[in-house]
């Protein structure tokens, strides 16, 4: 095959890792394919001396990537789907999603063993609110404190004392050879995941039927599955990273079991739903539970912070 396949990814470690990922298994399904990484930088990349809420949310790591798509610099882009907003630009779609990694996230510190041995007024590192929300829910007096940049990074804050402790994706970790770091792997009753967490996506312009094809073998049916009932949970909240929202799916068989969450931002309120329902009815699992969570008082919540 003497196709040659341009990626967008961004350049953090983790990124290009996912970026690699694809392309050596498009190389093993496709011999002979040449394959491009076109690096670029986000907005999101670029401004880390602030929450990602307050700068307009997760949409930031992918809009270049996409318009790189749309101008025809590339053929497709590789994405974290926890990082894909819900809507996507007239023209593009997530035409696979691969197998599923650890979507847990994970307690990473020097001297503690585990959340709950932390001492009172723990100084915990991460920026987002749905992580923030339930560590209050769970020990209202830790301290949070934003940590942005990459893993790498976030490991040397965490490594030069400033911090007791640090909360990240274990799909990251794992994925970078530094499983070994992860102190505790946090169960979903504790820290329920966010919306697509440890899914990569493949995103690429509808009407290009040779990529289509291509990629089709990567397909994970299962986890697109669980993804399709987040992203539809996340969408009927019109959730991003400024709202404190969880959704994380499971397969049993024929069905999806849906574990959703609605957080207030001083954890004080915390609101949980669950459902299940055959997988063909995945958008209809979402939006159910979505539905719930608003009816039993998540629209307060979304209200106040001002969705």
């Amino acid at each position: 095959m003497s196709t040659t396949v341009r990626i967008a990814t961004r350049k953090s470690p983790l990124a290009l890792w996912q970026a690699e990922h694809v392309a050596d298994r498009l190389r093993t399904i496709h011999p002979g394919i040449r394959i491009e990484l076109v690096k670029m930088v986000t907005q999101g990349d670029r401004i880390l001396d602030a929450p990602l809420a307050r700068i307009g949310g997760k949409g930031l790591f992918v809009k270049e990537l996409e318009q790189g798509l749309l101008e025809g610099r590339a053929d497709l882009a590789v994405h974290s789907m926890k990082d894909v907003p819900a809507e996507l630009p007239t023209g593009l779609h997530l035409a696979a999603i691969l197998e599923r990694e650890d979507a847990r996230d994970a307690f990473v510190s020097r001297r503690y063993p585990s959340l709950r041995d932390l001492p009172q007024q723990a100084r915990i590192g991460t920026s987002s609110l749905r992580r923030q929300s339930q560590l209050k829910g769970l020990r209202p007096d830790i301290i949070t404190l934003p940590v942005r940049g990459n893993v790498g990074t976030r490991l040397e804050k965490l490594d030069s004392d400033e911090l007791d402790g640090i909360i990240l994706a274990a799909a990251g970790l794992i994925r970078l050879n530094l499983a070994d770091r992860i102190t505790e792997h946090l169960s979903a009753d504790i820290s329920l995941p966010a919306v697509g967490q440890g899914a990569i996506g493949i995103e690429c312009r509808t009407d290009d039927k040779t990529i289509h094809e291509l990629i089709k073998p990567l397909h994970d049916e299962s986890t697109a599955w669980c993804v399709k009932a987040e992203r539809a949970f996340n969408g009927r909240l019109n959730g991003g990273c400024q709202v404190p929202i969880a959704g994380f799916a499971e397969r049993f068989a024929d069905r999806l079991v849906l574990r959703g969450l609605v957080a207030s931002l001083d954890g004080q309120t915390l609101i949980r739903g669950r459902a299940e329902a055959p997988v063909h009815q995945a958008e209809n699992l979402g939006e159910a539970v979505a539905e719930e969570l608003l009816n039993r008082g998540a629209d307060r919540l979304l209200r106040d912070i001002g969705i």
